[in-house]
């Protein structure tokens, strides 16, 4: 009889213990993101794209920010303290401080966290800023992160010309960008020789990277254009539109390639 009460004794132990793993590491996995195409503008790379940040700036005033791992869907767990946030209006100088609190969601374990929020001061909700977090742990690697917030209403880049515009701002010389130019872009406009292409703007570039010359973010080489003789790299076909108006209206201002890498 006594064998047979510890043998059933030793057996619940065990199924109590595999079910309590079970639960553990259901629970320590996070949900998984709800990444929409529209949050893809807002996603920022760390670590040669190792990891991602996802800001989201909500109609009450909110920041919520949502680390991510490496394919920028899936939600990464870091230790649960509450971040400093410098945001800065566009000209401004002075830097506002938001604290960015720990804000867990569904399967986010014991002290750790997916989310950080944190409310705008009066004032800031709706407005471009540039936004500086000095110290974001992830997995014992610490990141300086930096973005640009644009103001409602604004998609994050500069709107693309009208069809009736474009075709006069690029098949027109002026200023800086000649005749030559024009040939050799193929005679064509971006939104034609760019047509499905899909942005991913890195507000994080490295040391050495080339720069889009409007929005400076990470330039894409796929995505170029010759103004003055020279290749430039940008990060979205709407930057074209704005650098060759710039090149055609104020030469003096468009510097060339090499001035547009991270220092």
């Amino acid at each position: 009889m006594w064998p047979k009460l510890i043998l059933i004794a030793i057996l619940v132990s065990f199924i109590g213990l595999v079910a309590q793993r079970v639960w553990y590491y259901s629970a320590a996995v996070p949900e998984r993101y709800e990444h929409t195409a529209a949050h893809a503008e807002s996603l920022v790379s760390l670590g040669d794209d190792r990891y991602h940040v996802d800001a989201i700036f909500t109609s009450d005033g909110w920041l919520r920010l949502y680390t991510l791992g490496n394919d920028g869907r899936r939600l990464q767990e870091v230790e649960g303290r509450t971040l400093a946030a410098y945001l800065t209006l566009a000209g401004d100088s002075a830097a506002h401080l938001v604290e960015l609190r720990p804000d867990p969601q569904t399967g986010d374990r014991p002290g750790r966290t997916s989310c950080f929020t944190g409310l705008l001061p009066a004032g800031l909700a709706g407005r471009s800023l540039q936004v500086s977090i000095p110290n974001l742990c992830i997995e014992s690697q610490r990141f300086h992160l930096t973005f640009v917030r644009h103001a409602a209403g604004h998609a994050g880049m500069p709107a693309g010309a009208a069809a009736d515009e474009e075709t006069s701002l690029y098949l027109v010389p002026g200023g800086k960008y000649t005749a030559v130019d024009i040939e050799v872009n193929g005679r064509t406009v971006p939104s034609e020789k760019y047509r499905g292409f899909q942005a991913r703007h890195d507000y994080d570039p490295r040391s050495g990277d080339q720069l889009c010359p409007v929005s400076r973010t990470k330039s894409n080489p796929a995505c170029s254009w010759v103004i003055g003789g020279e290749v430039y790299q940008f990060c979205c076909p709407p930057c074209i539109d704005e650098f060759v108006r710039l090149a055609k209206t104020q030469p003096e201002d468009a510097m060339p390639p090499e001035a547009y890498v991270q220092p």
